[in-house]
């Protein structure tokens, strides 16, 4: 259970989410007025790192932080080639706004430290010798506490720690932040989490930060809880699973006589269409409740055969994660690239022939297979009841299962294939996507499809449950702080 969180600048709201009480801040433009009391002591933000969340981070704050006298500043290694990008942005060295990281570091009241977690495994000693009493380091991902754990270190005990973590990837950030400019309260939902406070000031400057990047509902959780749940969420539904899944339906529906294109348009297609978007809009059970009556026997037929081999992965990733051996693997990966980097992903047939068929693609066309359906819903529904027996908060399990899947990542696999969705994410996530979406692909041929090539039996009682979840109550109060207008993926 969450402990109650208090601030003095931005109103809390209580929301009943299935049999639990948490409280959230609605962001929003009309609270831009607010931040220079939330920052109160700070005069300079470093945004640390270029790669997903720096871009958009860093020009959201300054975007929203103008007039205000705050300072952003990006800061990156000495030469890096990154420098280019970030004065294309409006970063120049010549007017103090870029600068070598470390100086940045020390001249920075906040850090928000978005550079590679490999990276932040590298150089947190430096990083944390850098940094002055008083102040306050930014995390957006909980990786480097996951690590620590692992070695039995911890962070400074002289500063702040506190995480504000976007649900979606960086490029998403600035868009909708961007469209939030003619539509208030458009944005990427973040949750937040303070880990210490030794000013007083942390949950402020926590609720602060996310306001400033545009989210338009800010949650809470706590950095470790983050962690687990973020790490595992990338490869399980959010992406991993969701690659394997779609090419093991793909293969499955040629095996049965599908054409390419039509396997296409039922495995891949059908997910980030109309699933999705039905998801998104009206929740997980008006898939279900959309289909015929024979569909829906072949939904549940599907679910039940792909629920507990979905859910056993699952639990390996999980365990990984928190054991942090999942860690230690991604720290291991950055150690191969300079012989091995990461390959391409979209190369072989499946995805060649996605190129064409959204070439040619009529959204009204696409239809709702109940096949994919079941075994699609049945792997998230897995993944919802993981977190939710691992003790996580329901928005969590909601954003990390749910919201972040059909909204931040899928219309990018939409609008340009599986590689687009995946490769503009960090570096971790896309690690892992790449490790177990092989393992997704291989448990529901070897497990789930032998079922159904059986005849497929419903398990009344994963049914039953299904449809009974409290993910369906929860997911209805969630949606209603769902953005207002849907992404832009063009880019």
């Amino acid at each position: 259970m969450l402990p109650e969180f208090h601030s003095k600048i931005f109103e809390k709201e209580q929301v009943q989410l299935g049999d639990t009480t948490e409280y959230i801040v609605r962001g929003g433009r009309h609270l831009f007025s607010k931040l220079p009391e939330a920052f109160e002591g700070i005069k300079q933000i470093g945004v640390i790192g270029w790669s997903s969340q720096g871009p958009a981070q860093a020009q959201n704050l300054r975007d929203s932080l103008e007039g205000t006298g705050i300072k952003v500043v990006i800061g990156l290694r000495a030469g890096s080639s990154s420098f280019a990008a970030a004065e294309k942005a409006g970063f120049k060295q010549s007017d103090g706004t870029a600068g070598e990281m470390f100086e940045v570091i020390r001249n920075s009241d906040m850090v928000l430290l978005l550079i590679s977690d490999a990276a932040q495994t590298q150089q947190y000693p430096a990083i944390f010798e850098a940094m002055r009493p008083g102040t306050t380091l930014g995390l957006s991902h909980g990786f480097l506490l996951g690590h620590l754990q692992s070695i039995g270190a911890d962070f400074p005990a002289n500063i702040n720690v506190i995480a504000v973590c976007p649900k979606g990837m960086g490029p998403s950030v600035r868009r909708l932040y961007e469209q939030g400019k003619s539509v208030n309260g458009a944005g990427i939902n973040s949750s937040f989490a303070v880990y210490r406070d030794v000013n007083g000031r942390a949950t402020e400057y926590a609720l602060g930060w996310a306001v400033a990047i545009g989210a338009p509902a800010i949650f809470q959780t706590t950095l470790e809880s983050e962690y687990k749940s973020d790490i595992f969420g990338e490869r399980g539904i959010l992406l991993g699973a969701i690659h394997g899944l779609a090419e093991a339906l793909y293969r499955w529906f040629k095996a049965h006589g599908a054409g390419s294109e039509e396997a296409f348009l039922r495995a891949a297609e059908s997910i980030t269409g109309p699933i999705s978007k039905t998801i998104s809009k009206h929740g997980i059970l008006a898939v279900y409740e959309g289909l015929s009556e024979e569909g829906k026997v072949e939904f549940l037929k599907a679910y039940s055969a792909a629920y507990h081999p979905a859910f056993e992965i699952l639990m390996e990733i999980y365990m990984d994660v928190a054991s942090g051996a999942e860690i230690r693997s991604v720290i291991n990966a950055d150690a191969r690239f300079k012989r091995y980097p990461m390959g391409k992903i979209d190369g072989n047939e499946m995805w060649t022939v996605g190129e064409g068929v959204r070439a040619k693609r009529v959204e009204s066309e696409i239809p709702v297979d109940p096949t994919t359906a079941g075994i699609y819903i049945a792997t998230m529904m897995a993944q919802i009841d993981l977190l939710t027996e691992m003790g996580h908060p329901y928005s969590e399990v909601a954003n990390e299962s749910i919201i972040e899947s059909v909204d931040s990542l899928n219309p990018y696999m939409h609008y340009k294939g599986v590689a687009y969705m995946i490769d503009n994410c960090s570096t971790t996530a896309r690690l892992g996507a790449r490790k177990w979406a092989p393992r997704f692909d291989y448990i529901l041929t070897q497990l789930a499809f032998p079922k159904l090539e059986q005849g497929g039996q419903i398990d009344e009682e994963l049914a039953d449950r299904f449809l009974n979840n409290n993910i369906h109550q929860v997911l209805k109060v969630a949606g209603e702080l769902r953005p207002p207008v849907d992404i832009s993926v063009v880019g």
